[in-house]
């Protein structure tokens, strides 16, 4: 069976690795192909289904997280991109400060744009087995056929089609039909401002890249390259609907120049868009075989480049759980766990897209806060605490575990054994949980034992870090497929306990 390549707008075939999948991801964007990887790195039979015929090539992503480029790089994909620039300085609602203030963090790659990523996505699903179907547009969806299965009705070039699997994720934007069809509940608040976005060519534009705040609005503008610049234009008392939609050229220049008096009619626009300040949240992100990921479970304004990363987020999390539940055997609870970690994620993302908005597009109104605003973050601890929400790499799952590691990522650190050195990235690129033994303590290679076809066990010693080293006083840390700690002690009190809670019984007790 022949894979269709980004662009070529051909439909593969639709041979028994279609109808076999254990999951349909719907929705090719980087948040649906990055959990086809993830269910492929993980044994999972999986076919994406992609409503357009081809890549739009179009960019409303241009770049990513701190926290999502460590997890491309634990699954071995930096390379892939080529050379990444990150940016040290940053802001929060327009007020620029130094992300790196905090150790690790930086305001993220920026100058990616998102038709590359999705490119980057495809090409890793599709090596570890994923089937992109171009052109394929679920209509209907029953979460309840007989049997253990969730059946998709489909529109394909050859006509209509009806598939089934154990597993359905939603990973199709925020007008989601799986979240429509599936009877997800999406509350938050409605849309008060419409806003537009562009990349345009020949207009004579000078960077704006953190926003010029003007009487009628707020405009930005930043290079792409090649003569490519991106605007957003954000008008103050706009109509407003819910949904982002394509608009032409000439609405996006009447916006321009009744904010800043500048005509660029004589310029032109690769494409254009709108985008609106809604902010919604599934109030679930699983019922029973369907679930959710992306701006299918979540919507924001778009400030500090968050959407894609969090989307990539939710599949990491998702990806590996799902897989070991449909491989059979997963420990009970395990799926329950993505929504358990992840809503709280999201929630936490509209509070601190929706603070943004208010200080930098209130007008005057918000010129009181936005002074405040500038004051707080001169503050070291506030600027460390921004710097965490924006590159997420603050975020901590409430595993029920009070050891400072548990719930947190792991750094990146050299680690040397007797196969030579490694790191902890470098250990999680199979996609399999890492049981760290730093102290080369035979109980902890017992406890592993039996696990080993889910475990990576690495009995190592961590290079010295710069500054604080967040290992020293652990002689074990079990990290797992996301790069998230779930254990870590001084010695193997309650690792069997861990091992069982998020891999399962060893092979001899489940008499494998």
């Amino acid at each position: 069976m022949s894979v269709n390549s980004p662009g070529t707008g051909r439909t593969p075939g639709t041979d028994a690795t279609v109808t076999n999948a254990d999951v349909i991801v719907v929705g090719a964007g980087p948040t649906g192909l990055m959990l086809a990887g993830e269910l492929s790195l993980g044994g999972a039979r999986v076919v994406v289904l992609e409503r357009l015929a081809r890549p739009t090539m179009q960019s409303r992503g241009l770049g990513f997280t701190a926290r999502t480029m460590e997890e491309f790089d634990q699954r071995g994909l930096l390379p892939r991109w080529g050379g990444l620039e990150t940016m040290a300085m940053g802001h929060f609602g327009g007020v620029q400060f130094d992300y790196t203030v905090l150790p690790g963090a930086h305001f993220g790659a920026r100058g990616v744009l998102q038709w590359r990523t999705e490119e980057v996505l495809e090409e890793w699903a599709t090596e570890l087995g994923a089937r992109v179907l171009r052109g394929w547009d679920v209509t209907a969806l029953d979460d309840a056929p007989a049997g253990d299965r969730v059946e998709v009705t489909v529109a394909t070039p050859e006509g209509e089609r009806r598939l089934d699997a154990s597993y359905v994720v939603g990973c199709d934007g925020s007008r989601s039909f799986v979240r429509k069809a599936a009877g997800f509940d999406f509350p938050g608040t409605a849309a008060s401002r419409k806003m537009y976005v562009a990349d345009v060519t020949g207009c004579g534009l000078r960077p704006r890249y953190l926003g010029e705040r003007l009487p009628r609005g707020m405009v930005m503008v930043g290079t792409l390259g090649d003569g490519v610049d991106r605007i957003i234009v954000c008008p103050h008392g706009t109509p407003v609907s819910d949904r982002d939609q394509e608009v032409s050229f000439a609405e996006v220049a009447e916006a321009w120049e009744s904010i800043t008096g500048e005509d660029i009619r004589h310029g032109s626009a690769v494409w254009a868009s709108s985008f609106t300040d809604a902010a919604r949240q599934a109030s679930e992100y699983r019922r029973g075989r369907v679930l959710l990921a992306g701006d299918a479970a979540h919507i924001h304004l778009p400030a500090g480049g968050q959407g894609l990363s969090t989307g990539v987020q939710d599949a990491v999390n998702l990806g590996w759980k799902l897989a070991a539940v449909v491989r059979g055997g997963a420990p009970d609870g395990l799926l329950d766990s993505y929504h358990a970690e992840r809503h709280p994620v999201g929630r936490r993302l509209l509070m601190n897209t929706r603070a943004q908005g208010m200080v930098f597009l209130g007008g005057e109104a918000s010129d009181p806060l936005r002074e405040l605003f500038t004051e707080l973050i001169e503050y070291e601890d506030v600027k460390r605490h921004l710097a965490g929400v924006v590159s997420h790499l603050d975020i901590r799952y409430d595993l029920g575990v009070e050891h400072p590691l548990v719930g947190r990522r792991i750094a990146d650190r050299r680690l040397v054994g007797a196969g030579g050195e490694t790191s902890t990235t470098e250990l999680l690129h199979a996609g399999r949980g890492v049981l760290l033994d730093l102290g080369d303590d035979a109980a902890v290679r017992g406890a592993a034992a039996g696990r080993l076809d889910r475990v990576t066990l690495a009995t190592v010693t961590p290079k010295p870090a710069d500054g604080v080293d967040e290992l020293a006083g652990v002689s074990a840390v079990l990290v797992r497929p996301d790069g998230y700690v779930a254990w870590a002690a001084d010695g193997t009190a309650g690792l069997d306990e861990a091992l069982d809670r998020w891999f399962g019984a060893p092979a001899a007790a489940t008499g494998t």
